[in-house]
């Protein structure tokens, strides 16, 4: 996938800028609070449906304007162009794509894929189960049609099981509601866990070149209730009355986790802040990987001040991995990444100042 126009309005300190970005490398400079991250934070709004510092209503959109608006042209490695808007309130919501409204949002995450390394990401590795299932669930997302409508019937039988369990009305119809509840989380499962297998062969690759201490590493799914022994109805069914005492349901793929094991590095709870960074972006990249490998076009890669998250060898890393990838990056950094002149391919540079962007240009 190939940026080639973002035009963004109110958001954050962005009053109204475009961006012409380019093939390969493109660096976002500028003091801290000039408003570069929030470039990366409207392409993350429309690959995600929302940015990864927090919700819309929670400041996303510039005080005093009712609503931030983003419009992206991109192209696929098929030649093919596409367009994409949305206008946000914070409450409501606006979109096209390709000329047509868009009902669900769903339909702009899945035409446009942004995979960002950010401060937060750490949060992948140290953080609960939520955030590994969410980025589980994003790469089953990309590679199989079939997940979201699955997703969805799934949702809807454990919303409906939990409010039987809460009200204590209608107990006849657990065991209807359990079977379709069983049926989708059984089939959202095995398509995690297929999807998983291919991370770990491109994690297999990535974890000894961004963190060679690390001797290689194992991943594998929790599918959220002990499958090695039981199928999911006999789990509900055997939680039923615990459950019932909670007042929702234990058991199934939405207390689903990914259990991590580095060979010759302590569990994830005994990782420096560095290692942990370290990882969390080998399972960022396996997943960029895997999706330009299913789909055969690298999602757009964004990396949030670079500089601040890793150390200046671990930079080059990155870099020298980067360059191998045919992907369109953005990067942000108060200055140049470490060891970029000299050892890089050319990049277009874009200048950001108080909510204004200049650019792009050759680096220095």
């Amino acid at each position: 996938m190939l940026i080639r126009r973002l035009q963004i309005q109110a958001l954050r300190r962005l009053d109204q800028v475009e961006l012409a970005l380019q093939p390969g490398f493109n660096l976002l400079l500028g003091d801290n609070g000039s408003g570069k991250t929030s470039v990366l934070e409207a392409v993350h709004l429309i690959g995600h449906a929302r940015s990864f510092r927090g919700r819309v209503r929670d400041g996303l959109v510039r005080q005093g304007q009712p609503a931030l608006s983003v419009f992206v042209e991109w192209e696929r490695a098929d030649g093919g162009c596409h367009r994409a808007g949305l206008r946000h309130s914070g409450q409501d919501w606006q979109a096209r794509l390709d000329g047509r409204d868009v009902q669900q949002l769903g339909e702009l995450c899945q035409a446009l894929a942004v995979v960002t390394f950010e401060p937060g990401s750490h949060a992948l590795v140290e953080g609960g189960g939520e955030m590994r299932r969410r980025y589980l669930d994003w790469s089953v997302f990309h590679v199989e049609h079939e997940f979201l409508p699955v997703w969805r019937r799934y949702a809807r039988a454990l919303k409906q099981r939990n409010i039987l369990l809460r009200y204590r009305h209608g107990l006849e119809q657990l065991d209807a509601w359990e079977q379709e509840l069983a049926q989708a989380g059984t089939a959202i499962t095995q398509m995690r866990s297929a999807c998983l297998a291919e991370l770990k062969s491109q994690l297999d690759h990535l974890v000894p070149r961004l963190l060679p201490a690390a001797g290689g590493i194992d991943i594998e799914l929790y599918p959220g209730w002990r499958q090695q022994t039981q199928s999911l109805e006999d789990a509900l069914l055997l939680a039923r009355e615990r459950d019932l005492a909670l007042g929702h349901t234990s058991v199934g793929p939405h207390r689903a986790d990914l259990r991590i094991r580095l060979c010759d590095l302590p569990g994830r709870e005994g990782l420096s802040r560095g290692q942990t960074k370290q990882l969390a972006l080998a399972l960022l990249l396996a997943q960029a990987a895997h999706l330009a490998r299913v789909r055969g076009d690298w999602p757009i890669l964004q990396l949030d001040d670079l500089g601040s998250e890793l150390d200046r060898a671990h930079q080059q890393r990155v870099l020298d991995l980067l360059q191998t990838y045919d992907a369109q990056v953005l990067v942000t950094g108060t200055e140049l990444p470490a060891g970029w002149c000299g050892s890089l391919p050319a990049a277009a540079v874009f200048h950001v100042e108080q909510g204004q962007i200049a650019g792009p240009v050759a680096p220095d």
